[in-house]
C-alpha cells in the first residue's frame, strides 16, 4: 500500500509488491483545505484487515476497513481526537490507541473491541499517560505524570488493572521554591474555551501587582498546555515565577486535539485569528487586579518568534518588552511542506502572505524587542532574522539582536544556560 498525496486529496493505492505495477485506488481522504500528514496504516497478522485514521467527522478517530479497500466500522467517534494508535493486541479482538477523551490538556489509554466498539479505559488518574504497548500480551507499561505527580511507572493489563508498580519518582524540585501552577479556559470573542496555564509565585498575594510574560508558540501539532509534570521550558517558567514574574501561556486557534474546525481556522491566514485569541488572553490579564498592566512581556521561539514579532508590531503597545528567538518573517522563505500546506503557494494566496509579511509592519515597533537567532539554523534560516534587522536599519527603528554561533534552530547543550539568562535578564532590565 502506498500513499499518494496532494495538499487536500490523499490516495491510498494497491500496487503489486514484485513489479511495482499500479494496481487499484482503495479509497480516498478529501478536504477543502488541507490533510496533514498521516498516520501509517496498521495491518492484521494475516493482513485480511486494517486499522486507519482520519478526521473526515472533523475529529482524529479509528476506522477498520478491509483488505479490498471496504470500511467494515468506525471505531471510536466523538468530540475528542485519537493521539495515536498502537494496533490490534494478541487476539486481535480489540485495538490499543491513546486518546484526549476526557480533556484535550490530558492524555489517556485506551482499548476499542473491534465486535463492539466498546471503548474501555485502561489508564487512570488525570494527567498524561506515556504508554509502551505490548499488545500481543495485552499489556501496557504506563508512565503517568501531571502539573502534581512527577511520574509514576506501572504494568497494566487491557482491563486497566495495575499489576505491578516499577516506579514512584520523588519530587525533583523539592529542594527549590515552589511556585504555583494552573490550568484553566477563558473563552475568545467567537465563544470558544481557550486552555491557559498560569504560574504565578509561591506564596502568592493577590492584592500586589506583579509584572507578567506571555510565552507563546501558537502553531500547528504543539501542546503548550498540557497536565504534564514540568520540564525543558515548563522549569524556566518556575524560574521567572520564583523571582516575582507570572508567566502566562495560552492555546490559541491552530494548535492540535481540538478538531479540524479549531485547528484549520488558520488556513491561508497564519498570524490572524492566533493574535486575537492571544489578545483576548492579554485582556483578560489586564482584568485581574493583580497584574501590573504597565510591565507585560512576552517571549516565543520559532513559531512562537512569528507570533510574538507579530503582537508587538501588528498590535503595537500591549507588551513593554519582547524576546522573539529564530523567528519567521516572511513565509515564502519557510520551507514549503509546511507552509504550502497551511497557506497554499504564494501565487494562489498572495495576500495571505503579503499580510503575515512581518517586515511591513517594522516601523510599528514601540516597545524593546530582541532577535535571536542560531546562525546554523536550518529550519527557519538565518535569512529571516537578517532581513528584519536591515529593514530596522533602513527605517531608523532601534532593536536589539543577538545570534549564537553554530547553532541551529535550537541552542542546545552548555550555552542554552546562556540563552536562558539573556532572554531572562532582557526582561529584568525592561520590566522594571
Amino acid at each position: 500500500m502506498i500513499l499518494n498525496r496532494e495538499q487536500n486529496h490523499l490516495k491510498f493505492n494497491r500496487y503489486d509488491a514484485a513489479s511495482g505495477d499500479f494496481e487499484v485506488t482503495l479509497f480516498e481522504e478529501k478536504n477543502d483545505k488541507y490533510i496533514q500528514p498521516l498516520h501509517p496504516a496498521i495491518f492484521s497478522k494475516n493482513g485480511s484487515k486494517f486499522i486507519w485514521q482520519s478526521r473526515r467527522d472533523g475529529y482524529n478517530h479509528i476506522y477498520l476497513y478491509d483488505q479490498s479497500g471496504k470500511a467494515i466500522k468506525q471505531l471510536t467517534t466523538g468530540n475528542w481526537e485519537v493521539i495515536d494508535v498502537a494496533g490490534f493486541d494478541g487476539t486481535e479482538a480489540n485495538v490499543w490507541f491513546a486518546a484526549a477523551k476526557e480533556k484535550p490538556t490530558n492524555k489517556d489509554i485506551y482499548a476499542a473491541n473491534i465486535s463492539s466498539a466498546k471503548i474501555t479505559r485502561i489508564s487512570s488518574g488525570e494527567g498524561t499517560h506515556k504508554p509502551l504497548y505490548n499488545t500481543e500480551a495485552g499489556m501496557v507499561i504506563d508512565e503517568f505524570a501531571s502539573v502534581d505527580v512527577p511520574k509514576i511507572i506501572s504494568i497494566k493489563n487491557k482491563d486497566g488493572k495495575e499489576l505491578k508498580q516499577l516506579l514512584k519518582a520523588s519530587n525533583p524540585l523539592k529542594d527549590f521554591s515552589p511556585v504555583n501552577r494552573n490550568i484553566f479556559t477563558i473563552k475568545n470573542e467567537n465563544g470558544d474555551e481557550l486552555y491557559c496555564k498560569m504560574v504565578t509565585p509561591q506564596p502568592f498575594d493577590s492584592t500586589k501587582q506583579y509584572p507578567v510574560i506571555v510565552y507563546v508558540y501558537g502553531g500547528p501539532n504543539v501542546q503548550l498546555v498540557s497536565n504534564n509534570w514540568p520540564a525543558g521550558t515548563d522549569l524556566w517558567y518556575n524560574y521567572m515565577a520564583q523571582r516575582g514574574f507570572i508567566v502566562f501561556t495560552l492555546e490559541n486557534r491552530g494548535t492540535p486535539f481540538r478538531g479540524a474546525d479549531f485547528e484549520q481556522a488558520t488556513f491561508r491566514q497564519l498570524g490572524e485569528v492566533e493574535m486575537q485569541d492571544q489578545i483576548s488572553g492579554v485582556k483578560w490579564l489586564m482584568k485581574q487586579k493583580f497584574i501590573n498592566k504597565n510591565r507585560m512581556g512576552v517571549y516565543g521561539w520559532s513559531y512562537g518568534g512569528f507570533m510574538t514579532v507579530s503582537l508587538m508590531t501588528r498590535h503595537p503597545g500591549l507588551f513593554k518588552a519582547a524576546v522573539a528567538g529564530g523567528p519567521v518573517i516572511d513565509w515564502k522563505y519557510y520551507e514549503i511542506m509546511y507552509t504550502e500546506r497551511y497557506m497554499d503557494t504564494p501565487a494562489e494566496n498572495s495576500s495571505g502572505y503579503e499580510k503575515a509579511n512581518l517586515l511591513n509592519y517594522v516601523e510599528n515597533l514601540t516597545g524593546k524587542m530582541m532577535l535571536i537567532h542560531g546562525t546554523s539554523d536550518d529550519v527557519v534560516v538565518w535569512q529571516h532574522s537578517l532581513l528584519y534587522l536591515k529593514k530596522a536599519v533602513q527605517k531608523n527603528i532601534q532593536l536589539d539582536y543577538f545570534v549564537y554561533p553554530g547553532h541551529e534552530h535550537n541552542v542546545t547543550g552548555r550555552d542554552r544556560t546562556h540563552l536562558l539568562n539573556k532572554i531572562s535578564n532582557y526582561f529584568f532590565e525592561n520590566l522594571k
